[in-house]
This record gives C-alpha cells, structure tokens and sequence, in this order.
C-alpha cells in the first residue's frame, strides 16, 4: 500500500469530510426545541426518531468505521472464523424485537435516559446502578479509540500521517456534537451509510472482475491460508463451539452497550423499534459482502503490513482515485458517528448515575444538558491520548474485554423487564463474579477471549464472555432465592 498523497483522492476526501461537517453545525437547528438544555433534548434527540432515522442512526453505531476495517482484516488473516460476526447479527435482531420495546416503554414511561436509571428504578439500589453505569463508560471508551484507529487507516492511505488530523477530525466532531447532541449524528448518519453501501456494492461487484472472479478469489485466500499454514475457508470442527459461543454472546452483548441502548430510547415508539428490528437485517447482507473484501486482499496480493490496511489497500489498487478519496471519506465518517453516539452515551451515564446520584442531586435539567457536553469532549479526548500514547494493541484488546464486561449487565438490565423475583445484592454478586471472573479469565489466556474446557472427551473452546454470563446469572439466581427464602420465613 502506498502512503504517498494523491491530490485527486485527497481532494473528493476533504470535500465529503466538508460536507459533513456542515450537516454536524446545521444539525444544531434540525427540528430543534425552544431549549436544548434538557438531557432528552440533547442526549436522546427528544426521544423523537421516527423508523428511517433510527434505522441509520442504530445502523450507524452498530457498523462502524472499524467495522468496515476489522471484520476484513480478521478474514484477510484467518478465513472463515472471521464470518462470526454474521450469524450474531442475525441472532441479535429477534433479541431486540422482543427486549426492546419493553426496555424502551420502561425508559419512557418513567424519563430514564441510561441503562443506570432503569436498574436503579427497578431495583432502587446505588450500587447496582454505579456497577452497571461503570461498566457502561469503560466498556464505550476503548470502543471509541477503535474508531480512530479505523480513520487513521484511511487517513495513512491518504498519506496524511502523524496525530494531528486525526486530532483536527476529533476535534471538528466535539464541536458539533457539543452544540447538535444526538441530531448530529443522526444526520450525519444518512449520508455515511448511502457512501458505504454505494462503496461496498461497487467493491464486491467490481473487484472480482479485475481479480479473475469470485472463483480465482477463493482459490487465491485458500493458497495463502495453506502457505501460511493458518487460516481456512471453512471452519475447522475444533472451531464449532468456540464460533458458535461467540456469536451467541457477541448478539446479547451488542444492545447492552451505551451508544446503541442510546439509539434504542431515541426512538418515537415501540413500534418503531420492532420495524428497525426487521429492517437492520440489510446491515448484515453488508456486512457479508463486506467480509469477502478480506479473501480479496489475497487474490489483489497487496503488500500490507498489517490487515487492517487490507481494505484501504484494495480501492487505493483497484479503483481510480476519485472513487477511492470516496470510499476513504466514508469509512472515516464512519468512525464520526458512533464515536458521537458512544461519546454520548458514555456522559449520559456519568451525568445521570453518578453526577445526580452523587455530586449534585438536586442537579436541574439545564446543569444536567451542561454536564453532559463537558462530559462528552472529554471522552472523546481521553479516546485520542489512547491513540496518541498507547499501542493500538492496549485499544483492541480492551474492547474484547469491553463486550465480556458490559454482557454482564445483562442480567440487571433486562430480567427485571419480565420478573421482580430477582434482588438486588443477588444481582450485584452475580455482576461482580462476572465482570472479575471474565476478566481474570481473558488475563490468563493471554487477553484471548476463549477458554479451553475438557469435559472428559475431546476439548473445546468457549467464549469467556458467554462462561461469566451463565456464572453471573448462576450467582443473583442462588442469593435471589435464598434472600426470597429469607424474606418467607421472616
């Protein structure tokens, strides 16, 4: 991949990231209030996204400029295991259709804006609340670093390298999601998910076509994958479960995170989400054809250093530099959107469980918005230092933790929607005993997210997430009954 500056490419690039950014400003005035110094106002668009908003908006933080980068990176290095984020996201989708629309009537119902604000009004414990709140922001930090890394591989292909623009990108955004909230990227949202369906349609449609065709594709990942001797196109039978688990537990993870439960309360109606539920499955055709960019890099045989580079690497080749300054400019303004709405989520949280809860209680709505904003640049500072001073390996590898923390309050978030037989100390040790249990479990399978289990016959792998779920739910299921036993008696 070469690294020097294409003024042509660099040129369509500027004008699209320009364009953006004026729909970031205008947003500010898009079905604007009277006062947006209201947390629903600012952080939840007042709570008034209709289908089609919703659709690019939960599209939008769902597939991610490191989406657009990873998930071929990951095929590009080991085949076919890199497909699990398929099938998770066609279990998802029935998830949110039944889950949702009860947890969204909950939150409107009562004017709860976070995860936080529904586990304390069910259960009216702090600590439960801190524990889910916590888990939310640390869990939403290094996935916001992770879409910089995603816009600094556009940006080296660019030629552009060095922190600082990625630092005047980040620094644009703060501006406008400051001013617009979550209108912002909303807005931006329809115009970065057209350019990456027009991108990737184009990909997948015309690349094969330059590379001998689907068939040469194959053949060509097959040679390499044996050449290195790892990675296969299909899965080996000692990946079934370990594939299987994964995406099991990556689909019950991905509606707990702050940004996407953010797109969910946004929402007019329950209506509207069981619609987006239906509709978001066309992501995943994405996605699929997304994933074939990985097998392709190998027939293009790219000279990349890294995989993630394997996607830029593929239109800087293959396409003329027009459309290759477009594809860039959608994938970095695919780092701009869910940045936004997980930076958003992120001060949400802290503004509302542990500002309010804590600092201030008697906190006004106009002090809530305020906090919030300030909230907001600072996460998405903090996402750059990490960037800026860290290895990119610290980010990733504390995203993977990231999805086996905040799957475990999925017990406090979401059983209390069907039943109040749970408690909350229960809840809270089951939470403890998976957070710190996943954790150490990660540490000690050197932050791999899978863990060998011998059963007495052949041994397999098993997502650590899924294990410190059923030992979380396992844990608040024992001290619920025997706290209830208690209660009985007494």
């Amino acid at each position: 991949m070469t690294t020097n500056i294409d003024p042509v490419a660099l040129s369509v690039f500027i004008f699209f990231f320009a364009l953006v950014t004026v729909l970031g400003f205008v947003a500010s005035r898009w079905r604007a209030p009277k006062n947006m110094g209201h947390l629903d106002e600012w952080g939840l668009g007042g709570r008034n996204f209709g289908t089609w908003i919703t659709w690019f908006l939960v599209g939008g933080d769902f597939y991610t400029a490191y989406t657009v980068i990873a998930v071929p990176a990951l095929v590009y290095a080991v085949g076919a295991y890199g497909f699990f984020a398929l099938p998770y996201t066609i279990i998802v989708y029935p998830f949110v259709f039944m889950v949702m629309p009860i947890l969204w009537k909950r939150a409107k119902d009562n004017g709860y804006v976070t995860a936080g604000d529904v586990v304390y009004g069910q259960y009216g414990s702090r600590a439960l609340e801190l524990a889910v709140a916590l888990t939310g922001v640390i869990a939403t930090m290094p996935y916001i670093a992770l879409q910089l890394v995603g816009m600094a591989a556009v940006l080296q292909a660019l030629g552009l390298t060095g922190e600082l623009p990625l630092a005047v990108a980040f620094i644009i955004l703060a501006l406008y999601t400051y001013s617009a909230g979550l209108r912002a990227p909303a807005l931006i949202a329809f115009v970065k998910d057209i350019m990456i369906y027009i991108a990737v349609f184009a990909a997948v449609a015309l690349i094969p076509s330059k590379l001998g065709g689907y068939a040469n594709v194959f053949a060509s990942a097959d040679a390499a994958f044996k050449a290195k001797g790892s990675g296969s196109l299909l899965l080996d039978g000692s990946q079934y479960v370990a594939y299987a688990t994964l995406a099991l537990g990556s689909a019950l993870a991905a509606f707990m995170y702050p940004h996407t439960l953010t797109g969910i309360f946004a929402s007019n109606s329950s209506n509207t989400i069981r619609k987006n539920a239906a509709l978001l499955p066309a992501y995943t055709l994405l996605l699929g054809l997304l994933a074939l960019l990985g097998y392709m890099g190998h027939a293009a045989h790219l000279n990349v250093s890294s995989p993630n580079q394997v996607v830029p690497a593929l239109f800087q080749t293959l396409f003329p530099s027009w459309f290759a300054g477009f594809a860039f400019a959608a994938i970095a303004i695919g780092a701009l959107v869910p940045a936004a709405v997980m930076s958003i989520g992120a001060s949400n949280l802290f503004t509302r469980n542990f500002w309010k809860a804590y600092v201030n209680p008697a906190v006004t709505h106009e002090g809530e918005a305020k906090v919030a904003k300030v909230t907001s640049l600072v996460v998405k500072i903090g996402a750059l230092m990490v960037i800026a001073f860290l290895p990119t390996q610290f980010a990733l590898d504390l995203q993977l933790l990231g999805g086996i923390w905040i799957l475990q309050t999925l017990p406090a978030l979401v059983f209390g929607l069907y039943s109040n037989w749970f408690r909350a100390p229960g809840l809270l040790a089951g939470w403890f005993v998976g957070f710190f249990g996943g954790t150490y479990l990660v540490w000690i399978n050197g932050l791999k997210p899978l863990q060998l289990i011998s059963l007495g016959g052949a041994p397999f792998t098993v997502y650590i997430g899924l294990l410190a779920l059923i030992a979380n739910i396992a844990v608040a299921a024992a001290l619920s009954s025997f706290k209830t036993k208690v209660e009985v008696a007494a």
